[in-house]
């Protein structure tokens, strides 16, 4: 990678391919893996949505994120300029402009949400949760959430531990963290795994989790599928496309995108034989939703040898994973700004994480004080996801994949694929996908989602 800092307006560049590998795989995943892939696993039937999720993953997530990792290198701008230098003067801006307010968006909420597992970790730490019953871990985890002051505190923590990586740039912040963190957080997945399935009565929990029951997919195991690879591959939301923009030419794109959706597939599927085993051997219920990681896990956790360390170790684990995403969807506005502000680097990450941090405040005092104010029948916390779930990134989605197979063209993108001598061999299979399969599929998936 020589000539590192010689392409377009300076633009920074990875330092490493490895680099770049560790940084993207970090954000994909993220909350999406630890705390949602297994939820939704518990909800939907075990090994049988295991199966869907991977099929989904092949046939639509890889060449969607083959596209965004192009745009976003051949635009070498922030997601808005690429789209205007690819097709100056069309509206296809507007693709750029949703990614950026969806950085906004989802950022807000998920910081929210990441406060309370670093409050977790300290609560374990401390010995807050020791030998804790169902009932009192649901108390606890009441009192932390609605409170009006404590979450909204360890929300800022997060914030400014995200602001301060993304201060730094992408070769010394955004890399360097990534290549920190994610060895740190295979270990702890690996650890808090080998704990879980050794536990007395986890293999049930194995079996049940590994074992396809095709009878429990319908439609919206199919949704819920989707939605979940959009969600743990940060695609439709300009992370993926913003971090590709600062890609070099001879980067294998397909390459690295397998690379990337592996590591998110390892992390997702690692992150369930920690969470339903241990669930299992609790006689507890594997499809208890969102309340699995703050009311249940707690107990589990809290009632077993080493509970305290153990639980540390897990909220350490979903910080890490919520910080390696949270830095990718804060680089995206962020890279809006000092590409057509002209703003710096220091500059453009303190006032959009502030005002990132003002906008997660409704949704933190939405499990509390403004419980009763609803939007669209939903507190706001939940409104905010649904927006960027059903709306955003579904819409972000289907458009980027209408411009890559119709505007731009499958021809074109191949083209840039295969710059410096990379022979991308399933250019033909992955042309009709993107052209006939995504837009299809995600246009079904943002109506049904609506309408559901």
């Amino acid at each position: 990678m020589e000539n590192k800092h010689e392409n377009h307006e300076n633009r920074e560049q990875w330092g490493s391919r490895l680099g770049f590998i560790l940084a993207a795989a970090g954000s994909a995943i993220g909350l999406g893996n630890i705390w949602r892939f297994p939820t939704v696993v518990g909800q939907s039937g075990g090994g049988a949505f295991i199966f869907l999720y991977l099929l989904i993953i092949f046939v639509i997530g890889i060449p969607l994120m083959i596209g965004e990792l192009t745009i976003g290198r051949r635009g070498k701008r922030n997601i808005v300029g690429a789209f205007q230098k690819i097709k100056p003067g069309g509206p296809w801006w507007f693709i750029g402009a949703l990614g950026v307010l969806a950085g906004f968006v989802i950022l807000s909420f998920y910081s929210v949400i990441a406060g309370w597992g670093i409050a977790y970790m300290f609560k374990f730490l401390t010995g807050q949760l020791t030998g804790l019953e169902p009932g009192q871990s649901a108390d606890i985890f009441g009192a932390l959430a609605s409170s009006p002051v404590e979450p909204l505190i360890w929300h800022a923590i997060f914030m400014a531990m995200t602001i301060g990586i993304v201060i730094f740039g992408i070769d010394k912040g955004i890399e360097r963290a990534s290549k920190i963190m994610m060895p740190i957080l295979f270990v702890l997945l690996f650890v808090l795994a080998i704990r879980s399935v050794t536990l007395d009565g986890a293999m049930e929990g194995v079996l049940w989790y590994i074992t396809p029951d095709f009878s429990a997919i319908n439609i919206q195991t199919i949704l819920g599928a989707l939605g979940q690879v959009f969600f743990s591959l940060s695609l439709g939301m300009g992370a993926i496309m913003t971090y590709g923009s600062y890609l070099p030419d001879e980067e294998n794109i397909p390459s690295a995108a397998m690379f990337i959706s592996l590591a998110d597939i390892g992390i997702a599927i690692l992150a369930g034989f920690i969470i339903i085993p241990a669930v299992f051997a609790f006689g507890l219920e594997p499809n208890a939703g969102p309340a699995l990681i703050f009311i249940t896990l707690p107990a589990v956790f809290g009632s077993m040898p080493f509970g305290n360390l153990v639980g540390a170790l897990f909220f350490l684990l979903l910080t890490i994973a919520a910080l390696t995403s949270a830095i990718s969807l804060l680089e995206v506005p962020v890279a809006y700004f000092i590409d057509e502000l002209k703003w710096n680097r220091l500059k453009a990450s303190v006032i959009v994480g502030i005002v990132i941090f003002l906008l997660g405040i409704p949704s933190s005092l939405s499990q509390g004080l403004l419980s009763n104010n609803l939007f669209f029948g939903m507190e706001f916390l939940d409104f905010m996801d649904f927006f960027s779930s059903n709306l955003l990134l579904p819409i972000g989605g289907l458009l980027t994949a209408i411009f890559i197979g119709w505007v731009w063209g499958t021809r074109n993108t191949v083209d840039e694929i295969q710059k410096k001598g990379v022979h991308f061999g399933l250019r033909s299979p992955w042309g009709i996908i993107v052209q006939f399969v995504l837009p299809i599929v995600l246009l079904y998936i943002l109506i049904t989602g609506l309408i559901g």
